[in-house]
């Protein structure tokens, strides 16, 4: 088209300058376009991050929510205990006899033989006494056993004489019985002074002091010159010495009533002293009390101890494990115990892991563990150290695995679960 005719149309030539103008134009329009898209789609992204994120939040919030909820515990199955219970009590070693010997014959020591510590035998001399007042007094009793024979005699003959005169009838049969009974009065003197030169010659016997059995020298209360009275004195400090026999030895131990009746005589115990670690002596009980006592309300038991080697010492502290006849009741540990206002309850879990608060009635106590008398069935789970705000219907988590991982006592036979403990 000519210019003319677009001067007519009033149409102005596009220039080639305007022409590139446009294509830059058009060309900043493509970019700026082409950014906020780009930019669109960042924030579309950015916007789905954050509601995913929120929503991975939420589920993460949710799932801790019921995690927290839950109560998750630590559990025991009850089983019957065929393990055999042992009690361990306190006890003193004693001296199978203990002799105090104490001075029969008052005077002075002469001499002693035998020190503490010293092994004696049985009729072996410990020490001599002078008695110069004892020594005396035999020989006026022997010097008065000699008049009386000699009046004895004398009366004798009296009476036989007075009989002769009788026959003759000189005398009246009155001075006769009178001369018969002077002559028995005599015998009769005679048996006295014989016996109390007897008394006598015994006390002087008691001048040597004499071991009354095999032992050892625990006690030597006099030494030379010491003024001896005659007799106990009222108590063992005053005893001469005192011989105690320490093979065997014996000591006393007080059973609780609770056990009282599974004691029985002949049973094996094990004795240990806490000064001879590693050491353990076997003992026997040999007798009971057969009786409770109403102050202790225990039993006391008689324990025989070998003693050959001389190890144990008489008064020495020990402690006696007395193994008792086997126990097949339930036994569960005392941290699954629950204290309640309504009494004694355990926690037990049904299969739904749900919670039901039961009341047990308890038996014997063995330390760690206590028996159950009724409220339980073996192969229940119970819930140990269950928090106070545990109720009936309440859920709990638990590994069973884990839980169920028991470490059996020394010396425990089977799946018994009764501990060794004080009572």
């Amino acid at each position: 088209m000519s210019e003319e005719r677009h001067s007519q149309m009033a149409v102005h030539p596009l220039k080639v300058e305007d022409a590139g103008e446009l294509l830059k134009r058009g060309a900043i329009v493509r970019r700026t376009k082409i950014v906020v898209a780009v930019v669109l789609v960042l924030l579309g992204l950015g916007a789905a991050r954050t509601v995913i994120s929120r929503i991975q939040n939420n589920k993460e919030l949710d799932a801790g929510v019921v995690e927290r909820s839950r109560n998750y515990v630590k559990t025991t199955v009850v089983n019957s205990s065929e393990a055999a219970q042992t009690i361990v009590l306190p006890g003193t070693l004693q001296g199978f006899t203990q002799s105090p010997i104490y001075a029969r014959a008052g005077g002075y020591v002469k001499r002693w033989t035998k020190d503490i510590g010293a092994r004696v035998s049985r009729g072996e001399l410990l020490a001599e006494i002078e008695t110069p007042e004892t020594d005396q007094q035999l020989s006026q009793a022997i010097a008065v056993q000699q008049q009386t024979q000699f009046s004895l005699e004398l009366a004798k003959s009296t009476a036989a004489r007075w009989d002769a005169l009788r026959k003759k009838d000189v005398v009246s049969q009155q001075e006769v019985d009178e001369k018969r009974s002077a002559s028995d009065q005599a015998v009769s003197n005679l048996a006295a002074a014989v016996a109390n030169v007897q008394r006598l010659s015994q006390l002087q016997g008691f001048k040597k002091l004499l071991a009354p059995t095999d032992g050892v020298i625990t006690r030597r209360n006099v030494d030379t010159g010491d003024l001896i009275d005659a007799g106990a004195g009222g108590g063992l400090a005053r005893a001469l010495f005192v011989v105690t026999q320490t093979d065997p030895l014996r000591l006393y131990i007080n059973v609780p009533q609770s056990y009282a009746q599974l004691i029985k005589v002949g049973q094996s115990v094990v004795v240990t002293q806490a000064e001879l670690s590693g050491q353990k002596f076997e003992g026997k009980i040999a007798r009971t009390g057969a009786s409770i006592d109403t102050q202790s309300r225990t039993l006391q038991v008689e324990v025989s101890l070998a003693n050959k080697d001389g190890i144990l010492l008489p008064g020495a502290f020990v402690q006696v494990a007395l193994p008792l006849s086997l126990s097949r009741s339930l036994g569960i540990p005392n941290n699954a115990l629950i204290i309640r206002g309504e009494g004694t309850m355990v926690a037990v879990v049904d299969e739904k892991n749900r919670v039901n608060i039961k009341p047990v009635q308890l038996g014997r106590n063995y330390g760690v563990r206590v028996e159950v008398m009724s409220g339980l069935t073996s192969g229940e789970r119970l819930v140990l150290n269950p928090p106070d705000s545990l109720s009936t219907g309440d859920e709990v988590s638990f590994v069973a695995a884990e839980d169920d991982k028991v470490v059996k006592p020394a010396g425990e036979k089977g799946k018994g679960d009764a501990p060794k403990t004080k009572p």
